[in-house]
């Protein structure tokens, strides 16, 4: 796993943890198990980099902000439902995976080629207009 696209779905995952934060500071969640659930949350992003087979727990806990805080779906990155997959993929339309699938690629042939890998820069690119000159 490159450590770039690690490193930008960590940074996903504090932007995510962050908003839970917020929901619970402004008293959205009140019960105790939303403390839990961030204990829980943290051991993942700390387990992560060293244990890239953390993505199962990755996959329950993505999937349980969607049932638990369903509020704040519309703002959970996409980019994290496709890094954890599995369940996670359910919550998103097949055109959205197709994109993720030709990312993939590009990362995976970049990573074969030595050659540097932008996700977001391809990204914003892969979802450009057909007509829009690309670089």
């Amino acid at each position: 796993m490159a450590n770039s696209y690690l490193d930008h779905n960590l940074a996903l995952l504090a932007h995510l943890r962050g908003i839970l934060i917020a929901m619970g500071e402004s008293g959205q969640v009140t019960d105790e198990s939303h403390q839990l659930f961030l204990e829980r949350f943290d051991e993942l992003v700390m387990n992560l980099p060293n244990v890239p087979e953390e993505r199962h727990l990755g996959q329950d806990l993505i999937c349980q902000v969607f049932h638990r805080y369903p509020q704040i779906a519309h703002l959970v990155p996409r980019d994290l439902l496709w890094f954890f997959g599995g369940d996670c993929l359910h919550f998103m339309p097949d055109d959205e995976i197709a994109v993720f699938q030709q990312l993939e690629e590009r990362r995976y042939e970049a990573e074969q080629n030595d050659e540097p890998f932008d996700w977001n820069q391809e990204k914003q690119l892969l979802s450009m207009p057909e007509e829009s000159p690309r670089h």
